[in-house]
């Protein structure tokens, strides 16, 4: 949310996303947050044990920093990592046919019960289109066509939006076709220009609610055979000056198969950066991470402020207590116990 407060916090953190390896920060960790370039946290299943471990982790991180953003992948299904405790919100696939109503429940029941824990943000929805060729992006799609992931992103992106947490569509511009896994391979996607671009209505439809996106580690035979995360076409020309995205764009994880290459972290970071990324994903290398905060050279641009403050929420959100006794929770959820 874009307040004072938030804009004043935003101006102290930076551009890279760390994670961390347990239940409770280590003093490694700590020195981590507290780097000039650090600017986000991401958080994973091992990092959660219940719902009261995770509100004093989170308290715990944002004492440590102020305003850090504190982000999650829980998009329902198999990638929701926390479970004990949450809603088990069910794979996007099975609301397909439920429709709108069912994917803004499950955009309001995730985005509400991260909040209650003290979590800032989640990196959803899956914007790429089930094409069913992708084995790891498939059951997580919203849909089977482009007019539905609008349809459906939409409903989802509101009912994240009703629980005060902004959304970060992924993977832009569509990983649905490209067969490949980006965390052990680099993907291809060898369709036409044209056939790539029909993507991107989905982008250009969604983009003025999407307070985020995130990149595809996935090379478009179209646009050069370049990953998309360092496409400056890609990023720049068509999502930023065409499609009309404002918001605060997230390379995908930069210790990903599909982004490594040949390339150490600093090169991967800095081309990630000058193709147009404002913020830069590392997870599960805590030694490339620290080399990452020690080398990389970042300049603040003109609006990173401004994106990086609109992931921040406007208040502490309702505790999980008074969130059970919320009618618009108890209505959200009976709505996906039937799915």
């Amino acid at each position: 949310m874009l307040t004072k407060r938030n804009l004043e916090r935003a101006a102290g953190l930076g551009p890279v996303t760390v994670d961390l390896e347990g239940l409770e920060l280590t003093e490694r960790e700590r020195a981590r947050l507290r780097h000039p370039l650090t600017g986000l946290v991401i958080l994973f299943s091992r990092n959660y044990a219940s719902r009261e471990q995770l509100a004093a982790l989170c308290a715990e991180i944002h004492a440590e920093r102020p305003g850090i953003v504190i982000a999650v992948d829980h998009e329902g299904g198999r990638v929701q990592r926390f479970r004990e405790g949450f809603t088990h919100v069910p794979a996007m696939a099975r609301l397909r046919e439920a429709g709108p109503a069912a994917f803004w429940a499950a955009g309001f029941v995730l985005g509400a019960e991260l909040r209650a824990c003290g979590v800032d943000m989640t990196f959803a929805p899956v914007l790429d289109i089930d094409y069913g060729r992708s084995g790891v992006i498939g059951y997580r799609a919203l849909g089977e066509t482009c007019d539905a992931v609008i349809r459906h992103g939409a409903a989802l992106t509101a009912g994240l939006a009703e629980a005060g947490m902004s959304a970060c569509g992924k993977h832009y511009p569509g990983h649905g076709w490209a067969e490949a896994d980006s965390h052990v391979a680099l993907p291809v996607d060898e369709r036409s220009r044209d056939a790539v671009e029909a993507d991107l209505a989905i982008y250009e439809a969604l983009a003025p609610s999407l307070g985020a996106a995130m990149t595809a580690h996935v090379a478009y035979k179209a646009f050069g055979g370049e990953v998309a995360t360092y496409s400056p076409e890609l990023l720049r020309t068509i999502l930023r000056d065409r499609l009309g995205f404002t918001g605060l764009l997230f390379s995908d994880d930069l210790s990903m198969k599909g982004a490594v290459g040949n390339l150490t972290v600093e090169e991967r970071a800095r081309r990630a950066l000058d193709s147009g990324c404002d913020a830069l994903l590392h997870c599960n290398h805590p030694d490339e991470a620290d080399e990452l905060l020690t080398v990389l050279k970042w300049e603040r641009g003109a609006h990173f402020n401004e994106r990086l403050a609109r992931l921040m929420p406007a208040d502490a959100g309702l505790e999980h207590e008074a969130l059970e006794g919320l009618e618009t929770y108890r209505r959200a959820l009976e709505k996906l116990s039937v799915l």
